[in-house]
């Protein structure tokens, strides 16, 4: 599909997009999918999620712990070596520990004119949480205001809206669509069209998502039989080929709870009233990773909920090493599957794959016993 091959392009080498984007306008960059990018889109910047490309990680190591996560490791390497260089600067919101502390190295070790902080509450079922929530979003929108020399009015935040819900609502065709038929697109394609989704300018990744979200729902749907129906769980998934190997296997990734898949689209942002209000209630009532909290079964009866609407076999549990929050989450969430009889297994992963051999070997045992 032309479409598909548009998405790949840009994955195969997404530095080079970017410098192309920033000949138009300033990128900003971000790691998380709690920044609020409709503001900084409004502000007529570009958001570019940073995934940590870069296979070299050694220039960063000698400004982190040596148990700090794979991702962090490759966007600190990324910027410490000029891959970056085009960016105007970056967003980072309160999250995990290392983050926060990427943070403060990447401020200290850059002279990028523009740097953010957006101090998120942890807990989000309480009514001083929505108004502090809100607070933040003002003071990030009067940040980006001051650095960058525009005024981010409420007409450009609700056209930004309308455009991100447009890409949320396409992205969620797509998952739906897979979801229903495996066969329409490989899950390595899928984690292809969701990354590029967070890199392409947003107004070109609505235009492919919604072509691509239409031709796919004209493809009559392939029924494959014997293969096994999974499910991925974790914080993000940057590397196509764990969907390659795990199909090879005789299985094939349905939904997913990552922050590169359902975390990202779940949930439309409000049209009307105020537009810093209704992005804020969006987060409230969105998916929520391990960073926040809403209550003390949320998580694990969103994950069942998500077994049962796309008839679940097994959860593969994709851990990237020294990510604490989602190490704690990991017996919480394998005791509700325990509890309903679902299978499960934990892989752990860096920016690097585990051979493919090796990695078979352990899906396709997994496989066997669903």
């Amino acid at each position: 599909m032309e479409a598909i091959r548009a998405f790949h392009h840009v994955i195969d080498d997404p530095l080079k997009y970017l410098e192309g984007v920033s000949l138009r306008k300033k990128a900003v960059g971000y790691c998380c999918s709690y920044t609020p990018e409709e503001v900084i889109h409004a502000a007529g910047l570009h958001p570019f999620r940073l995934f940590g490309l870069s296979p070299d990680t050694g220039v960063a190591d000698g400004h982190l712990q040596s148990y700090c996560c794979s991702l962090v490791r490759g966007v600190l390497s990324d910027v410490l070596t000029g891959r970056l260089d085009t960016l105007s600067g970056a967003v980072f919101p309160h999250t995990c520990d290392t983050i926060q502390r990427l943070s403060d190295i990447w401020r200290m070790n850059t002279k990028f004119p523009f740097f953010a902080d957006v101090v998120l509450p942890v807990k989000l079922d309480t009514p001083s949480a929505r108004e502090y929530f809100e607070e933040v979003l003002a003071k990030f929108r009067a940040d980006l205001e001051k650095g960058f020399g525009v005024s981010v009015t409420d007409a450009s935040l609700k056209g930004s809206i309308k455009l991100y819900n447009l890409i949320r609502t396409s992205l969620r065709k797509i998952f739906e669509l897979r979801s229903a038929s495996p066969g329409l697109i490989s899950g390595a394609e899928l984690n292809k069209v969701a990354m590029g989704a967070m890199i392409l300018e947003r107004e070109t990744a609505a235009s492919m998502l919604a072509d691509l979200a239409d031709e796919l729902g004209r493809l009559p749907a392939p029924s494959p039989a014997g293969r096994k129906r999974v499910m991925l769980v974790g914080s993000l998934c940057s590397q196509p080929d764990i969907h390659a190997i795990l199909e090879k296997a005789g299985a094939d990734a349905v939904w997913d709870d990552l922050c590169t898949g359902s975390r990202y689209f779940d949930g439309l942002v409000r049209e009307d009233g105020d537009p810093l209000t209704a992005i804020a209630e969006r987060y409230y009532s969105r998916i929520i990773c391990p960073a926040k909290h809403s209550s003390l079964t949320a998580r694990g009866e969103n994950l069942l909920k998500s077994v049962d609407t796309h008839r679940v076999e097994g959860v593969v549990f994709l851990m990237l090493k020294f990510c604490d929050p989602h190490a704690f989450d990991y017996p919480y969430l394998k005791g509700f599957l325990d509890g309903r009889g679902v299978p499960s297994t934990l892989l752990e992963i860096e920016g690097q794959l585990p051979p493919e051999g090796q990695l078979l070997t352990r899906f396709e045992t997994f496989v066997q016993m669903l």
